[in-house]
Order: structure tokens, then C-alpha cells, then sequence
């Protein structure tokens, strides 16, 4: 049994659609970052960096004590590992998609998510920064739309290569807001084609069910946002 704690944000998604597509039994704990859930004491103890997802594994493959993991593309990797699923053996498919498990990571997560701040949160709208984001997040898009049309050359219909991997489950999180990013999936016809196919998944739909009950929550709050947007060091202790 793994413990996934959660809310349904794109960094969420990525664990309940490898967890659905693994078939792990796993508990949904809800983090309510709007409320400050992610400042509680039990949760900084697994999650030191105060953001969800966390889990918990009950039964590592060690079989030793219960073991927690904070970080989403490290949650990804050791659910990859503990399973020998949706990540090569081989040491070129391997970097591959860890290749692109970091690229996510460190480019299209932080640049969708300022470009979302700006456009969606800040309580100034400033045409530079929004600009600014709106341009990085189509960039990295068309980086994205071209890997994509190359790899379909060589017959694969996945990012990391010929078969559906943790790069995947990383990176269509952060597309299925793309209207919300101001992007026009039409503009980019691979990257379009792989949103689809990887949205008409059985374990994609799945996963995304299971987020619907947290899913109805109202609009973020000005508290709300005070909670998520006005963090300290002294606030995450």
C-alpha cells in the first residue's frame, strides 16, 4: 500500500496516472495547499520542502521500514524502479527518458507555473511578465513538438522513445491546461497528437477521476493566495 499525498494540481496528476497505470493499491491523503495543509508538521516530515506530492511506501522492495518520497520526477523515478515498469533497461532508453523527466522538471513545470501565476494570480497584471512566460512556455512547447515529430520518424509515439514511460506521465499534466497557458494545441500537430492519444488512455481517465472529488473546490481565496504565493523560510518552519 502506498499513502499519495495529494491535490490535483499537474505535479499531482503525474502520481495517480503512474499509480492507475502500475495498478499499485494505493490511499489518497489530500493536501489542501490552499488551506496550509502542506505546513503541517506530519507532512514536513515526509515533504521537507512544504510542497505536494509525498508518498509513502508501505512495502519497499527492501521489505525494511516504510519509506517516503517528496519531489514528483523522484516519486516517478522510484516508482519506476520498485515496479521495472515505464522506464527502459537499457542504458540509451534510460537516459532518455530521464532525460526528459528532467526537462520537465526544470523547464516546462517552472515556466508553465510562473506563466500561470502572472496570467491567472498576480494581483497586478504586468504585460511583461506575462509576456515573458506566455513566449518560454510556447518555446518550450515547439521544443517538445519537434522531439516529438522526430521520434514519430523512427515509428515511436511516446517522448522518451518506442514505449510509454515517466517522461510521458510528467509532461501531459502540464499540457492539459494549454488554453490556461495561452497555447493553441492546433499549432503544434505531434505534440497534439500524443495529448490525445495519451488522454485517451484508460489509466489517464482513471487518474483524473480520481481527483474530481477535490477537483470542485472554489476559486483560491486571497487568503488562499497569501498562503501559497506569500511563503518564507519562517513561514515553512
Amino acid at each position: 500500500m502506498i499513502d499519495l499525498y495529494y491535490w490535483p494540481t499537474p505535479n499531482g496528476h503525474k502520481i495517480t496516472l503512474f499509480l492507475e497505470e502500475a495498478g499499485l493499491d494505493y490511499r489518497i491523503v489530500p493536501v489542501d495547499i490552499s488551506a496550509g495543509d502542506q505546513f503541517k508538521p506530519d507532512f514536513l516530515a515526509i515533504a521537507p520542502n512544504n510542497r505536494m506530492p509525498a508518498i509513502v511506501d508501505h512495502t519497499p522492495t527492501d521489505k525494511g521500514a516504510p519509506i517516503s518520497v517528496f519531489e514528483s520526477g523522484a516519486i516517478l523515478l522510484y516508482l519506476a524502479e520498485k515496479t521495472g515498469r515505464f522506464i527502459p533497461s537499457d542504458l540509451r532508453g534510460r537516459t532518455s527518458v530521464t532525460e526528459w523527466l528532467f526537462w520537465q522538471m526544470g523547464g516546462l513545470g517552472p515556466m508553465a507555473g510562473q506563466n500561470h501565476h502572472f496570467s491567472q494570480y498576480a494581483p497586478e497584471k504586468i504585460p511583461y511578465s506575462i509576456e515573458r512566460y506566455v513566449k518560454e512556455t510556447n518555446r518550450l512547447y515547439g521544443v517538445l513538438d519537434r522531439r516529438l515529430a522526430a521520434n514519430a520518424e523512427t515509428g515511436s509515439a511516446f517522448v522518451g522513445g518506442a514505449d510509454y514511460s515517466i517522461a510521458d506521465m510528467a509532461i501531459y499534466p502540464w499540457i492539459v491546461p494549454h488554453q490556461r497557458q495561452s497555447q493553441d494545441l492546433a499549432d503544434f500537430p505531434h505534440l497534439k497528437r500524443w495529448f490525445e492519444a495519451v488522454a485517451a488512455r484508460p489509466a489517464t481517465i482513471a487518474a483524473y477521476a480520481r481527483a474530481e472529488p477535490y477537483s470542485s473546490r472554489p476559486a483560491v481565496t486571497e487568503e488562499g493566495k497569501k498562503i501559497l504565493f506569500g511563503q518564507t523560510a519562517r513561514r515553512a518552519g
